[in-house]
């Protein structure tokens, strides 16, 4: 191959480069981000960069003497892929000729219908919505946040411990209830309560209500939330609208086989976009993950340095964690798979737990509360039962 490029320059797309150029790739290497910032890391942004307590130097992904030999093409979007020619289109005009592709374009936040232009409304997704949110963070007054997940839950409990007023609306009756399961949902998002920060579960937004700043939430069961600030925390969708069209086969994000290949041979998918093949479950499953951005590059760039001709292996089963209300939660596993959870050690209302999911008396999933050596444990069993 004379040139590769990774379409995507955050934790996924800067993986694929570092593992093209340890897997001996010493070719032309293009990379190509949407946004103006070098790669930085994501977590943060919600908790410590959100505080204060970490700058935006803090965030950088690469060392200060870290050369990857590679053309950095940021500020500009990919807008189309023509298989033919083996050219990737992108918004200034420019045409990326590749004989191979790593798609690495990540997610965008949802955003609320009727919310465009309305001062006062955030997501959460990037450097740029960080800055923005911390700035109004710090005037103070009352939050609500949209959606009782993990990235709406870390940013109520940065915001609580700053001193706002914060309230959350979760639609579903019990938060986190799908990657956790109904019983540790409740138990993790049991943190709100337990600081004081409302929790309201079992009801939908209508809408909002300001004319140039936001002024209120309206439910759908009627009541009105005051509101100064809302995040919109109600999940991402994948960036892949653009490849309709190209021959790649999309299917909630990148249809990808368990290494990362696509329908279109010469180009593979990593990161949020990358709906991967799981053969422990016999179904593709797209992973949201820090992890998963992190480690799934490596395989993929094997099979596209291979053309394909390498064995898949099996990916390890998926990990994150969240930190709230001074909490650190970690899980791994599937929760889904389970039929039954068991407390192995601590206990759940202290929210300090050791939690194993089980099918069939066999362990799939693990999550930890405030006990991160007994998880770290587990998680290695896991990964090897698994």
């Amino acid at each position: 191959m004379r040139t590769v490029a990774v379409v995507g320059a955050s934790l996924a797309g800067l993986s694929a480069a570092r593992s093209l150029r340890k897997q001996g790739y010493d070719g032309r290497l293009v990379v190509i981000g949407d946004e103006t910032h070098r790669p930085y890391d994501r977590p943060p942004l919600s908790k410590e960069f959100l505080s204060g307590a970490l700058g935006e130097t803090d965030l950088a992904l690469e060392t200060e003497d870290e050369d990857l030999g590679a053309q950095w093409m940021l500020g500009v979007r990919a807008v189309g892929l023509d298989r033919a020619e083996r050219a990737l289109a992108l918004t200034d005009g420019r045409h990326v000729r590749a004989d191979g592709i790593v798609l690495a374009t990540g997610a965008a936040a949802r955003t609320l219908p009727g919310s465009e232009g309305l001062a006062g409304v955030h997501t959460l997704r990037t450097l740029d919505d960080a800055r923005a949110l911390r700035d109004e963070l710090a005037g103070g007054g009352r939050l609500v946040v949209i959606g009782g997940g993990f990235i709406g839950a870390e940013v109520a409990s940065t915001a609580h411990a700053l001193g706002l007023d914060v309230t959350v609306v979760e639609a579903a009756p019990t938060p986190l209830a799908g990657p956790l399961g109904r019983a540790m949902g409740a138990v993790v998002s049991g943190l709100h309560t337990d600081h004081g920060v409302r929790l309201l579960c079992g009801v939908g937004v209508k809408g909002l209500s300001g004319e140039r700043r936001v002024d209120a939430v309206l439910l759908e069961d009627g009541r009105s939330l005051p509101a100064d600030l809302v995040v919109v925390g109600v999940g991402a969708s994948p960036c892949v609208e653009w490849l309709q069209g190209s021959g790649i086969r999309l299917d909630n994000g990148v249809k990808c086989g368990a290494d990362g290949r696509t329908s279109l041979a010469g180009v593979v998918a990593v990161g949020d976009c990358a709906n991967w093949y799981d053969p422990r479950a016999g179904a593709h499953r797209r992973v949201e993950h820090w992890t998963g951005a992190r480690e799934r590059p490596d395989a993929a760039v094997a099979t596209l340095l291979a053309g394909g001709a390498v064995e898949p292996g099996v990916p390890r089963p998926p990990y994150f964690w969240s930190d709230q209300y001074g909490v650190k939660i970690q899980f791994a596993g599937h929760a889904a798979e389970a039929d039954s959870v068991t407390v192995e050690a601590g206990a759940a209302d202290d929210r300090d737990v050791l939690a194993v999911y089980r099918r069939a008396g066999h362990p799939v999933a693990v999550l930890g509360m405030n006990q991160p050596r007994l998880f770290t444990r587990w998680r290695k069993q896991l990964g090897a039962l698994l």
